[in-house]
């Protein structure tokens, strides 16, 4: 590893190949300084992230590609979407996908390694792919960003170049837990049993789950990212002191990131693993909660698109739903809330009109109560989901929709 000037790094990435494709650390780990000093000197280039937040650049000459859209990249005219589940995005990277130049964020050095700090998910295979075609690895070095054990830690020999900056993290903006992801919250917490293990999702539902579940005990996350809540579990007694506490990346408050920095207790691995549905379902009792955006009467969720536009894509759910079903004792849990406030429509629907991105879940949840669909035959679950899932006032509309498709349905309860 060459720490040089950003004047020096901008003369070595003026000499990439046309039109290259770049690799950079999404969610809040993005290294925007060494970004600018490329997106200077590169006219055009192909920039990949998951999640990216706002900031990137957005201007002509720079393809977005992603297989999980953040606020960063949607709606932008120049984005492909990549559809795929976030354990094979790896196999992106290698096979379809192959980067030239790959930019990380960094902790500073620690005798002769650096780690990826918050955000390892699918870096590691996006070096190795880069490194196997000759390509470039560069490190924005940060004193800010947390050193995390696991799959993130590299020799200094896997990195070409970097440059030195000292600058904070950013967070997410904190979300207030209102009454409808309250009432949620206490119906998802209902059914996760004693001692399990936990896979969160993004989003204000299953963060106040986490909090409905600070009194329990014995709890363990395994999952492919964690934010607050999971530090709240933690001061709370609930976790087992025993079991690390394992996830792909993780992004929240300051006090999150001195939390996990240096910890033991905390172990980022790399996507293959986290999301690898046969090693989710080794664990006892693995309990996946996501969020999703519609359900319809077949048990079938989207978290992807909005109006048939893509808003974010499969993430880890699918990946986690398989899992927990196989886990002895697991569940596999959508959460939303019946009503969409701001369209003023029902999130409950007859049948989705655009792609699916997981079904065969155990429960789908809202404030109005529990859906009961693994084991139950799909006139019973679409019978649930009408009763204990769908708001009262479409709950009328929603059954004579489902005859219409064939559901041999009783008036709503």
């Amino acid at each position: 590893m060459r720490v040089l000037s950003e004047s020096q790094l901008a003369a070595v990435l003026s000499g990439l190949p046309d039109r290259p494709r770049v690799v950079v650390s999404g969610n809040h780990a993005t290294p925007h300084r060494a970004l600018a000093v490329l997106d200077e000197v590169v006219a055009e280039y192909r920039l990949f992230a998951l999640n990216a937040q706002d900031g990137i650049p957005d201007r002509e000459g720079v393809v977005l590609e992603t297989p999980f859209v953040g606020p960063g990249m949607r709606g932008r005219p120049m984005l492909r979407y990549f559809p795929s589940r976030l354990s094979l995005v790896p196999h992106l990277l290698r096979q379809s996908l192959p980067p030239d130049v790959v930019l990380v964020h960094t902790s500073t050095p620690v005798g002769d390694r650096v780690s990826l700090g918050t955000e390892v998910n699918v870096l590691p295979a996006a070096i190795e792919a880069v490194r196997a075609r000759g390509g470039l690895v560069v490190a924005q070095l940060n004193p800010r960003m947390p050193y995390t054990h696991g799959d993130g830690v590299l020799s200094r020999d896997e990195v070409d170049y970097a440059i030195e900056v000292d600058e904070p993290l950013t967070s997410p903006p904190p979300r207030a837990i209102g009454e409808v992801s309250r009432a949620i919250a206490d119906r998802v917490a209902a059914l996760v049993p004693a001692e399990a293990t936990l896979q969160m999702g993004i989003g204000a539902v299953p963060d106040a789950v986490l909090a409905a579940l600070t009194a329990r005990r014995g709890l363990a996350v395994w999952s492919e990212m964690f934010s607050d809540g999971v530090l709240g579990l933690e001061r709370a007694g609930a976790l087992d002191p025993d079991t690390p506490v394992t996830a792909s990346f993780v992004f929240g408050s300051r006090e999150l990131y001195d939390w996990v920095d240096r910890n033991p207790r905390v172990r980022l691995l790399r996507t293959e693993k986290t999301n690898d549905p046969g090693l989710i379902a080794r664990h006892q009792r693995l309990v996946s909660i996501n969020s999703a955006l519609q359900v319809d009467l077949y048990a079938q969720a989207n978290a992807s698109r909005v109006h048939g536009v893509i808003y974010s894509g499969f993430g880890g759910q699918t990946d986690f739903v398989v899992g927990a079903l196989h886990s002895p004792g697991g569940r596999a849990i959508v959460a939303l809330p019946s009503w969409h406030p701001k369209a003023d429509v029902s999130t409950v629907v007859p049948r989705l009109t655009g792609p699916v991105t997981s079904f065969q879940h155990s429960y789908l949840v809202s404030e109005q109560g529990a859906a009961a669909i693994w084991g139950h035959d799909a006139g019973e679950q679409a019978q649930q989901i009408i009763d204990h899932v769908a708001h009262p006032r479409v709950r009328d509309e929603l059954a004579e929709a489902g005859r219409a498709l064939g559901f041999p349905l009783r008036p709503p309860a």
